[in-house]
């Protein structure tokens, strides 16, 4: 069966929390994999990044491992099964609009 939230139906403070969570987490996912690549077709046919760039990468993997924590912790906190069902469906929204 296909559910879908009260028409009109807004999010709960909590369930905003977790939106950001999930942008914040989306954002520095985005960076560290960006700078991932970056260093993959730099170095592709010699050489290896510098130690600078290394703690660069650690740093972005750190910070996104933050924002996962996060965001983990602001959707337990969301137990309202209406709730849970719309803030799904703006997350599964705001990842369709970054691959479209």
């Amino acid at each position: 069966m296909d559910q879908k939230p009260p028409a009109g139906a807004s999010l709960s403070p909590a369930a905003e929390a977790v939106l950001a969570a999930f942008e914040s987490m989306r954002d520095s996912k985005h960076a560290y994999f960006s700078l991932l690549q970056h260093l993959d077709e730099q170095y592709r046919q010699w050489g290896q990044p510098s130690e600078l760039e290394k703690q660069q990468l650690e740093h972005l993997l750190e910070a996104h491992n933050v924002a996962v924590q996060a965001f983990n912790q602001a959707m337990s906190r969301v137990e309202d099964t209406d709730d849970r069902l719309l803030l799904i469906q703006r997350m599964n929204a705001l990842s369709e609009a970054a691959i479209g």
